[in-house]
């Protein structure tokens, strides 16, 4: 009897445990349920309140935008010409004090009311605000230079932009979010295009830009109108459709034909290719209309913020509703559970699982895995025994570990074959792209030859030479693959025809312009590639320059008996740590690995690398004597033919021939010709 008082007493302490135990999940899903619904509803009510905020204190700050935009201008034109209406700058500084006298009161409620990053931004721009009046007795007096007035009028406005930025960035809402961005970026847009036309007045009235001012003005010019090009399409429907009528109108027009004149015919003592008070009130106009857009912007962001917030807070509400209700009746079902499971006495099979399932994770998976990694072959079913233990709770718990046990050895081993034929996919992918390009190539070729109609023609030549950049992008997952390419040529070709069919599968081939090349060949198995190479070369060329600028490409023999092609660019160049950098790429033959670790977009500089170590090529870039880049490629001795290949000129390959603008073919091995719209004829695979 007194054994079977101590058996029920420790059943019933067991029974109390496991139903404690039991009831531990019920407790932690209940504090989960508290910390996911007051996170849930701060959200909300962050949303709501910073909504609130730029409604209330942001959203009346586009008169002060204004009025200090027009102060900055006036200031600048008032340097350039001493001469100013003291009484204009008089007058448009009592404007600029009144705008800002009635936004200034409300950043003490932002301050007090709003996130710390709010706070702080509208901390930094009401500490620049203070600055103004001895900024403008430093500029009244001669203490305070055009440059450091033109900074500081810089920094104030860049600092209530930064303001619109946090404001967008900081709220929960998505939706909400972007459309403060939008609005923010367009703010950003007006205060370029006022700087802009700071720079313009002052020129205007000086007679001149200064030793920067004619660069940084097109800077501005070119950054903001990039700014609404890019922002008009993620826009809300009302403030986009104000944006759309302001580009269309004519005061937008003129805006746009003077900039280019300021750009293009820079003003010079007596000369003036625009006049000012034309200039003055365009820009005016259009940097007015601009904040507009930018406040009609941030308007349409916090209705949708509010609206987004408010809906928010209700669904969250009803949903921590009804998961209080489910954790409720959780904890009321664990603790039967648990009971159950007492009953049972299932104590001993739960230690036996728990041995069993130490002694696989232990020692039978490591060892597994340790093969695994030295490439040995692993028969899944063979090496792991299922565990056994009925149909029941605890069964099913070992089938659980089972499932688990299997699946990680089962995943190791996918990874190990799909290693292995990653690479073949890849390539099948590339092969398969490269087919139908060809494919595509040959039927444009057969449809020009047939087609006489010039529009027809020149629209099939656009097409062609599209079909023939693609063939090239497929070519570079071939290239990155480590695999060689599949056009090939029998005969060598001359050095003119490979440089040529290069600029034709550049994007912007118009632009280049091919000087005159030795009277030597490039053996047919490198044809392929150095084509491709110098293709990418031009294209970066191109790509990275101004849109009206040349690309210059010489050829020359070297002292070694190879080739020397050297392809200019005009543009803005590269800094000294990024070229050594692509230097030492291009020194190197690239692993696919590294080109997926660093994340590089400019994917042509690794193509370029690692043609240039299947043939050894050197390519190197370098600064230009004037602005802009040129990159030097060696074309060695044993891919260059020194011979003269075609004596006869139809027993050269089929690979270019260049068609005047009428249509008639010229010989592809003239001088100094810029390259036409179109190439007539097809480098074939196996040719």
């Amino acid at each position: 009897m007194a054994r079977t008082s101590s058996s029920g007493s420790e059943y019933k302490t067991i029974r109390a445990r496991l139903t404690r135990v039991g009831l531990v999940p019920s407790v932690i899903l209940l504090v989960l349920w508290l910390g996911f619904s007051s996170l849930t509803i701060y959200d909300g009510f962050y949303a709501v309140m910073v909504a609130r905020g730029v409604q209330e204190a942001s959203l009346p700050a586009g008169r002060s935008l204004v009025e200090l935009q027009a102060e900055r201008r006036m200031a600048l034109e008032r340097f350039s010409r001493p001469d100013l209406d003291p009484g204009a700058m008089a007058a448009q500084r009592a404007r600029t004090d009144d705008a800002l006298a009635r936004t200034r009161p409300n950043f003490d409620g932002l301050i007090a009311d709003s996130p710390q990053a709010i706070a702080g931004q509208v901390r930094t721009l009401d500490g620049l605000l203070a600055e103004l009046p001895d900024r403008r007795a430093g500029m009244d007096s001669g203490a305070i230079s055009r440059q450091e007035t033109f900074d500081y009028y810089n920094r104030l406005l860049d600092a209530w932009a930064d303001l619109f930025d946090t404001q967008a960035r900081i709220v929960p809402d998505l939706e909400a979010s972007h459309a403060g961005l939008a609005g923010s970026e367009v703010v950003r847009a007006a205060d370029q295009m006022s700087q802009a036309a700071s720079l313009g007045s002052a020129a205007l009235a000086g007679g001149g830009f200064g030793d920067i001012d004619h660069v940084t003005f097109a800077h501005l010019v070119g950054s903001y109108h990039a700014r609404i090009d890019t922002n008009l399409p993620v826009m809300e429907p009302n403030g986009a459709a104000l944006l759309r009528q302001l580009t269309t109108s004519e005061a937008w027009r003129k805006l746009v034909a003077f900039e280019n004149e300021l750009i293009e015919r820079p003003p010079r003592p007596g000369v003036r290719s625009v006049d000012p008070v034309e200039w003055g009130q365009v820009t005016a106009e259009v940097s007015e209309k601009l904040i507009e857009v930018a406040q009609q912007q941030a308007r349409e962001g916090v209705e949708l913020g509010l609206d987004n917030g408010n809906r928010r807070l209700l669904e969250v509400l009803a949903i921590s509703l009804v998961g209080l209700l489910v954790v409720l009746v959780g904890i009321v079902l664990a603790a039967r559970v648990a009971r159950g499971l007492v009953d049972r006495t299932l104590v001993s099979r739960l230690a036996s699982l728990r041995d069993d399932t130490l002694r696989l994770a232990h020692d039978r998976l490591p060892d597994i895995m340790s093969r695994l990694e030295r490439g040995e072959q692993v028969d899944v079913e063979a090496e792991l025994a299922p565990l056994d233990y009925g149909t029941d709770e605890i069964g099913q718990v070992a089938d659980a570990f089972n499932t688990a046990h299997h699946t990680a050895v089962a995943a190791a081993v996918q990874e190990n074959h799909a290693k292995a034929g990653f690479n073949k996919v890849f390539l099948g992918i590339a092969h398969r792209n490269q087919g139908l390009v060809h494919r595509q190539l040959k039927v444009l070729d057969r449809m020009e030859r047939n087609e006489e109609h010039p529009e027809r023609l020149a629209g099939l030549f656009e097409l062609d030479h599209l079909a023939t950049r693609a063939r090239r992008n497929a070519e570079n997952l071939v290239v990155l693959a480590g695999v060689q390419a599949g056009r090939k040529w029998r005969k060598p070709v001359r050095l003119a025809d490979v440089v040529r069919a290069a600029v034709a599968e550049t994007e912007h081939f118009d632009r280049i312009q091919v000087h005159r090349a030795p009277d030597l060949s490039v053996v047919g198995a490198a044809v392929g590639d150095v084509i491709h190479l110098l293709a990418e070369l031009m294209d970066n060329a191109t790509s990275f320059s101004a849109p009206n600028s040349r690309v210059q490409v010489y050829c020359g023999d070297t002292t070694r008996g190879g080739v020397l092609v050297r392809i200019e660019d005009e543009g803005l160049g590269m800094r000294p740590a990024e070229r050594d950098e692509a230097n030492v790429l291009l020194a190197s033959k690239p692993k696919f690995e590294d080109i997926t670790l660093r994340g590089d977009s400019r994917l042509g500089l690794f193509v370029v690398a690692v043609l240039a170590s299947r043939r050894g090529i050197k390519v190197e870039l370098r600064e230009a004597a004037g602005e802009g880049t040129v990159a030097y490629v060696r074309l060695p001795a044993n891919i260059v033919a020194h011979d003269r290949l075609f004596e006869d000129r139809s027993e050269e390959p089929d690979l270019l021939r260049l068609p005047t603008s009428a249509g008639a073919e010229r010989p592809s091995n003239a001088s100094d010709d810029r390259v036409r719209p179109k190439w007539k004829g097809r480098d074939r695979p196996g040719d």
